[in-house]
């Protein structure tokens, strides 16, 4: 007999849109939590948020699709009182509630963590915010990833313009801050049967992803530098390459045995034993006169020969791959959701990239869900 998902039987009530709640959503969906996601008539604002390439007469774009999966949904005008009534009673019912409204609004329209709480005592109630429960400001990732140190870490160099990361980060590290926030509360609820109030803001979500960065000022006083795709610490680490044959590839060299295994893979053995290059602080310090080596070098070779060689020696490196080069390799197959034929044609990404040998891994899920009560292709 196969045992059930670890969620099974727990009911989530998701009043979250866009990007960080609604991945928390799918998260519980995907390890068998029965998820409610509630939308106001004009739908999460995802739905209109398409591409050139979505289809214009569905209410599921892309961006919908990408955490959305195994939901279900109803919609729900909390303006108005019978909706209220009706968000109570679901509420009553559910372990975990999901919110992202902006500090204040959820007490206006009567679905605060008090007013659901009187009702459900076992409730945990998980409130995402921009900026924390003091302030009234909208979170939005490109701004976060301003005000946080992202953007101007990531340019090309001290010179050149800031660049937000190609996917909302700072959205998706609030996730898995939401996510822990939740877990412990459920671990707690078991030991005191008693619900919580969390709330995880996209800010502190930020600040507490700047790892190495933040330390480096908080340790030396001296603020990081960009440095395009390199690494402040090590050197040869996340420069671009391109080969003879065009191959595009990264090293990610963290020892000095590796790089005496890269040196001789490279046909320069000599570079391992020059003082300058021997160790990896030697490499920081000479940082661009061996990546000026490295693009000469490279720029020789085949490149997919490469990457063979310096695999098969155990040397870190990898070829520089399109989104659909990723998720075409086979590696890749198993974090792919089928498609949930005939509503939905497509794939979808899972958020679960983990494993368990006490529970199966989740199979299909239903597709994600079209707007309740609104003819498909109307904007969300």
């Amino acid at each position: 007999m196969t045992p059930p998902l670890p969620f099974a039987g727990l009911r989530v009530l998701e009043l979250a849109a866009v990007l960080a709640g609604p991945q928390v959503g799918q998260f519980f969906a995907e390890l068998g939590a029965a998820v409610l996601k509630v939308e106001p008539p004009t739908g999460d604002v995802t739905r209109t948020w398409r591409t050139a390439g979505d289809d214009p007469e569905s209410s599921v774009s892309a961006y919908f699709a990408a955490s959305n999966w195994g939901k279900t949904s109803v919609v729900l005008d909390l303006t108005e009182p019978g909706a209220r009534g009706e968000l109570l009673r679901l509420a009553a019912g559910a372990d975990v509630l999901i919110a992202s409204y902006k500090p204040g609004d959820a007490e206006k329209l009567g679905v605060s963590y008090a007013a659901l709480a009187e009702a459900n005592p076992r409730l945990i109630y998980a409130h995402l915010t921009g900026y924390g429960p003091a302030s009234r400001r909208v979170g939005y990732d490109a701004v976060l990833q301003a005000e946080t140190g992202f953007m101007h870490l990531n340019a090309a160099g001290p010179a050149d313009p800031p660049q937000k990361m190609p996917v909302a980060l700072i959205d998706l590290l609030a996730a898995h801050q939401l996510k822990e926030g939740i877990l412990t509360a459920l671990y707690q609820r078991e030991k005191t049967a008693r619900g919580a109030y969390l709330t995880v803001s996209l800010h502190d979500s930020a600040l507490a992803s700047l790892a190495n960065q933040g330390s480096t000022w908080l340790t030396t006083g001296r603020d990081p530098l960009p440095l395009g795709s390199g690494h402040p610490g090590i050197v040869p680490y996340g420069t671009v390459y391109r080969a003879a044959d065009g191959q595009r590839l990264v090293l990610a060299v963290g020892t000095d045995a590796q790089f005496r295994q890269l040196c001789l893979v490279l046909m320069r053995p000599h570079w391992a034993a020059e003082p300058r290059f021997a160790t990896n602080p030697a490499r920081v310090r000479h940082r661009h006169a061996l990546e000026e080596l490295l693009l000469v070098r490279i720029a020789e070779l085949n490149g997919t020969a490469l990457l063979h060689e310096l695999a098969r020696l155990g040397v870190p490196a990898g070829a520089v791959r399109t989104v659909g080069e990723a998720l075409s390799q086979e590696a890749a197959q198993s974090m792919l959701l089928p498609p949930a034929l005939p509503a939905f044609p497509y794939p979808g990404l899972r958020t679960v990239a983990f494993r368990s040998s006490t529970w199966p891994a989740a199979g299909a899920l239903t597709a994600p869900p079209t707007l309740p009560g609104a003819a498909d292709g109307a904007d969300g």
